[in-house]
């Protein structure tokens, strides 16, 4: 790959240096497009614990170049409720899998790993460190961008893709009307634990909790990513101690949930998060501006989706712009639109589908939430419910990505 030239027509400014700006980059890199990536930080990194990666996402890694062999190990997925009984066991897709030459459909990983692999692909002169974002200029053929060290740089196209209070984004559609979801995330990873079986994990839950479990690799070991969410509002306090907060919450848990508690170091592999969102947008372009990743569609963990899509929204965002002279203004507009007819429904549809789910699982009062329980522990009703909200639309998604099967 090469890019460090900067010809008009071809030239494309990202803002934000995570995961949907580096897959954005590289896509456009691969097409022939001049990117420069503009991070206010130091240098990219990734920020948290774990992360799961679906298929249709490794996909999309695996034609930048990033090799599958250790990256990751399939994951076997079940719903199942505090006592460890099954609701749901998630079902492979033989075809999926035979077409996209990848086992299964979630794998796990620790995100700075993967995100280290990933920066790995990006040519050398391409990420500019310590440049924050102020606001852009849009002109008559191109774009100026200002940043806070007083430098600028003129572009076709500016790409936001600067997180949940992305300042892109706000400049281009105004306030994002950020809202608290009602719910927190605690996200942890630890080392192997060796009698859990292979490939295996599990989404569970009692009347107001999730408690969840995946394998995951990190530098080329087996180990475990694990969280618990719970109900959550603005202005909530933290506990002071979060293994004393943790163990009162997982304590009647079947195993082995409680046994993550004991092997995890919660002063270095432990992180919290309180869920913000914002309303479903129809448009993430405008003028020369386009959006990806959480400066549009943050996501809830319920859909385990944040990252990936992101990761997704860059290859369908270059893909659509694929050979426009990014001066022709109109030849752009375009282009957005075919990303944005491609991308905004599956995601907003995810995006909400997801927050369903909290609402679900975390606020319903006590006597309807014993009814929704007996539902799910004896009836299909939560297969059904998963299957069309999520694995249907997601499957088809992925066979809809043709030029990354290994197998028609």
């Amino acid at each position: 790959m090469a890019s460090p030239q900067w010809r008009p027509g071809k030239r494309v400014a990202i803002v934000g240096g995570g995961p949907g700006s580096i897959s954005a980059g590289l896509a456009f890199i691969q097409r022939g497009f001049d990117v420069r990536i503009y991070e206010r930080q130091a240098e990219c990194k990734a920020i948290g614990g774990a992360v799961l990666l679906s298929t249709p996402v490794l996909s999309i890694l695996r034609s930048y170049g990033l090799s599958l062999d250790n990256v990751g190990s399939f994951t076997t997925t079940y719903f199942k409720n505090k006592a460890g009984d099954e609701r749901v066991k998630l079902p492979f897709n033989p075809l999926v899998e035979k077409r996209m030459g990848i086992k299964g459909w979630h794998y796990g990983v620790l995100r700075s790993s993967i995100f280290k692999k990933i920066l790995d692909l990006v040519p050398e002169g391409v990420i500019y460190a310590g440049h924050e974002f102020t606001s852009y200029t849009e002109t008559e053929d191109g774009v100026e961008l200002h940043f806070q060290n007083g430098n600028q740089i003129t572009a076709d196209i500016v790409v936001g893709a600067d997180g949940i209070r992305s300042k892109v984004s706000q400049q281009a559609f105004g306030d994002p009307h950020l809202f608290h979801t009602g719910i927190r995330l605690w996200l942890a990873w630890c080392d192997h634990i060796p009698d859990i079986p292979p490939n295996y994990g599990y989404v569970s839950h009692d009347w107001q909790h999730q408690a969840s479990f995946f394998p995951m690799i990190h530098d080329g070991k087996p180990g475990f990513e694990w969280w618990v969410v719970e109900p959550s509002w603005e202005g909530k306090p933290v506990p002071k101690d979060p293994k004393a907060h943790l163990s009162e919450i997982l304590k009647d848990w079947a195993q082995p949930i409680p046994r993550f508690l004991d092997v995890t170091d919660f002063n270095t592999q432990v992180y919290r998060w309180e869920i913000y969102n914002r309303p479903s947008m129809k448009k993430w372009s405008k003028g020369r501006v386009v959006c990806v990743g959480d400066s549009v569609h943050p996501v809830s963990p319920y859909a385990a989706y944040g990252m990936g899509m992101a990761i997704e929204d860059g290859f369908y965002l270059a893909r659509a712009l694929d050979g426009v002279d990014l001066r022709d203004s109109q030849a752009f507009k375009a282009g957005c639109e075919i990303y944005e007819k491609q991308r905004i429904d599956y995601v907003n549809h995810n995006m909400e589908f997801a927050r369903k789910l909290s609402t679900l699982f975390h606020w319903i009062p006590r006597p309807l939430a014993n009814i929704r329980d007996f539902i799910f522990d004896h009836t299909p009703l939560l297969r059904k419910y998963l299957g069309d909200g999520y694995l249907k639309k997601a499957e088809e998604e992925t066979l809809g990505l043709k030029e990354l099967q290994v197998c028609s």
